[in-house]
């Protein structure tokens, strides 16, 4: 088991707001912030993930660990239509690209919106926590839809560092997450399968995949 250090809470903040993507990355940034002495609440605004049954697997193991974990889990609109017209065009880009930008514009900017009408002012997202996304792409998009509101703040904490990456995967397989094998959207779904086709494996079976304890 590796030691967890205590967070540098900004501006001494006692209350943020989480935007989760799923229960593997936000496992490990959950368990830091209780140990931290921080109230806490998760934001799942997703409307990216496809198809609806991967967003529902998604959602219920989140919701699973947070109520374990005796934290308040705010559940926002599947508004996928919503999503795919904020991405139109954007439909070849490659991960980590323009695509991925309004993705984490668009979810940000609920989340922010959601901590300004409820007293929150400071967010942060686990995104970051993953070696598959680009974390300075991801704070940018944190920063720019912290500043439509006074006074709130994103926290643009690096969850990797201090072993943070590696409690993510000993959280996950302690607790069996389901284990999603693409980043979530449609075109990521279509780029993983063909890569997986190339390399002469099967295309991705949802719901079939869970972290195992060693």
């Amino acid at each position: 088991m590796i030691a967890r250090m205590h967070l540098p809470i900004p501006d001494k903040a006692d209350k943020v707001l989480l935007h989760s993507c799923c229960a593997p990355c936000s496992g490990e940034v959950m368990e830091a912030m209780l140990a931290s002495g921080l109230d806490l609440t998760l934001y799942f605004y997703n409307p990216n993930i496809h198809p609806k049954e991967e967003y529902e697997l998604r959602k219920i193991e989140n919701i699973r660990f947070a109520d374990k974990m005796n934290i308040p889990f705010i559940d926002a609109d599947y508004d996928s239509d919503n999503w795919f017209e904020r991405v139109k065009g954007l439909e070849w880009e490659p991960e980590r690209g323009k695509r991925c930008t309004e993705c984490f514009d668009m979810r940000f900017e609920r989340t922010a919106l959601y901590g300004h009408e409820n007293g929150f002012n400071l967010f942060t997202s686990c995104l970051g926590i993953s070696r598959w996304k680009n974390m300075q792409q991801i704070n940018e998009c944190g920063h720019r839809a912290a500043s439509r509101y006074e006074g709130m703040k994103y926290w643009d904490y690096n969850w990797r560092k201090g072993g943070g990456a590696n409690r993510m995967i000993e959280i996950s397989k302690r607790e069996e997450f389901y284990q999603q094998e693409y980043c979530g959207c449609i075109y990521s779904l279509r780029d993983t399968n063909k890569h997986r086709r190339e390399m002469g494996r099967e295309n991705i079976r949802i719901g079939e995949v869970f972290y195992r304890a060693d």
